[in-house]
């Protein structure tokens, strides 16, 4: 496979694979029958989000693996952060929460540095090695491009069945059974889930499942699955806009001024434009779409890792700095275990 040449795919929940080879066709809408992946920014401002690929593969994640098990595993070499931006930043956000403009918000960390050994392609290939439930995704076009394996879904559009999920609430694995009872992140993960839930009942009979703990390895989350039986059809896109950014990365409550002003603080801290944006593919009336985290973004040699972390009312710098830190070292694994 030619690693220059421009390339998508997204694995989806059931297991299978949807890859794209490019060049690549920008649209402002998928082809009825056909297949396009959906690649947008955090602002959701991208006119033209659709790119229709020249020619598509259908295969397992078993299979994409297979594809790149040749691939060595990049080195990168990472600076260290400067923690002053961060701390500005989530002192604006406690004084927001405390005159009652959030309930919660999700400022995020940048961690740069530079490919060392090693190709943008590699690192691509590393995310491919992650087992369910993290899902692998890759866009890559020109010197630029990201790749992640995350475990949020924003949602999966079949007819007129909706699936998406509440995840948030983050902690190390020994430290799950305090976890299951810590009262701050329950809030915070109740924040998400009751969120989508409203966002989500006027449109259809909503079914939310049992709060349960997801298992990541080095990391637990709180995971709540949301189905929807909906009313009418919906278009993917329309269901982006009323989804997106649920509040697991996003403001809560969301408004135009809200989520302006986290806009406004991801870019102070130097957060690439997709991090945290809805990635997903169309495919013959099928959509799928996941949240593009726990991934590395990629401009020639030069790398950028973000992390995000919900901000509420009884959140601590330290613990946040912390969390921070857990997500990002949970990407570096896969790049050296």
């Amino acid at each position: 496979m030619n690693e220059s040449a421009p390339l998508a795919w997204l694995a989806r929940p059931d297991g299978s694979v949807v890859l794209g080879h490019g060049p690549f066709t920008a649209a402002a809408v998928p082809p009825a029958d056909g297949v396009a992946f959906y690649v947008q920014r955090y602002g959701l401002d991208e006119p033209e989000p659709w790119r229709i690929p020249a020619a598509v593969e259908h295969l397992d994640s078993a299979a994409l693996e297979a594809r790149f098990s040749d691939r060595p595993l990049p080195v990168c070499e990472w600076a260290e952060i400067d923690a002053g931006p961060f701390a500005g930043v989530f002192q604006e956000v406690m004084d927001e929460i405390r005159r009652g403009t959030f309930e919660k918000t999700v400022p995020v960390v940048v961690e740069e540095g530079r490919l060392v050994s090693g190709s943008p392609f590699d690192v691509a290939a590393a995310m491919t090695r992650q087992a369910a439930p993290r899902l692998s995704y890759a866009w890559s076009e020109g010197d630029r491009g990201f790749s992640g394996a995350t475990p949020e879904v924003l949602f999966s559009l079949s007819g007129r069945k909706l699936t998406t999920m509440a995840l948030a609430g983050t902690a190390k694995r020994e430290e799950r059974v305090v976890f299951a009872v810590d009262e701050k992140e329950i809030r915070e993960h109740e924040y998400v889930a009751q969120s989508l839930v409203a966002k989500l009942g006027d449109i259809g009979t909503v079914h939310r499942g049992e709060r349960t703990i997801l298992d990541l390895g080095s990391l637990v989350h709180f995971l709540s699955p949301i189905e929807v039986e909906l009313d009418e059809p919906q278009k993917p896109s329309d269901l982006i806009r009323r989804l997106h950014p649920t509040p697991a990365l996003g403001p809560h409550p969301r408004t135009p001024g809200t989520l302006s002003q986290l806009i406004g603080w991801r870019r102070r801290l130097g957060c690439p434009y997709e991090f945290g944006a809805p990635f997903g593919v169309w495919d013959c009336g099928r959509f799928d779409a996941i949240v593009a985290i726990r991934g590395v973004w990629w401009d020639g040699n030069r790398v950028k890792l973000p992390a995000g972390c919900g901000v509420i009312e009884v959140s601590r710098l330290v613990n946040e700095w912390r969390e921070l830190r857990l997500k990002r070292e949970a990407v570096k694994h896969v790049l050296a275990p």
